[in-house]
């Protein structure tokens, strides 16, 4: 990118996975959308340089034990950066509201109490229909999410 600026810095992280560990906790709620997400999230880890046994694929019950296993995750020293993926789709209850505001608030915890970035990839949907049309370009952003914070960090 070209600089905007004279005389002010700018940082652009960029997209190269190489020699970053990435660590993905999955829920195994509504797994077929789970699948997707992961399918297209590792598909462009390794696109962009991530190698497969810098990856680690965690599942947990549903999205309110994300952030639970992302913390024990992030203060490991493992990983560079993490990866939350997730369906969270809509009932007839309250419920809904609670696991997503729960599940997203706890994700950010974590990550600004660890300083470990966490792409966060947990659809909150209306339907199967409207997660399922998401997921592959979800698991895709997320990747790159995680990798460019990964660099940023490092640089910063």
């Amino acid at each position: 990118m070209a600089q905007r600026y004279d005389n002010i810095d700018e940082i652009e992280a960029g997209l190269d996975g190489t020699g970053l560990r990435i660590g993905i906790a999955m829920t195994r709620f509504n797994q077929d959308i789970c699948d997707g997400l992961l399918a297209a999230a590792t598909a462009t880890l390794t696109k962009v340089g991530v190698s497969d046994q810098d990856i680690v694929i965690i599942t947990v019950p549903g999205a309110l034990e994300l952030p639970l296993a992302l913390q024990k995750m992030a203060t490991s020293g493992k990983y560079d950066a993490l990866i939350a993926l997730g369906a969270v789709i809509r009932g007839d209850t309250y419920h809904f509201e609670i696991v997503s505001n729960e599940m997203a608030s706890g994700i950010t915890q974590v990550q600004l109490d660890t300083g470990v970035p966490i792409g966060n990839a947990v659809l909150t949907t209306e339907d199967k229909h409207q997660a399922a049309a998401r997921m592959t370009e979800k698991g895709r952003e997320v990747a790159h999410c995680a990798v460019e914070m990964a660099r940023l960090l490092k640089i910063l």
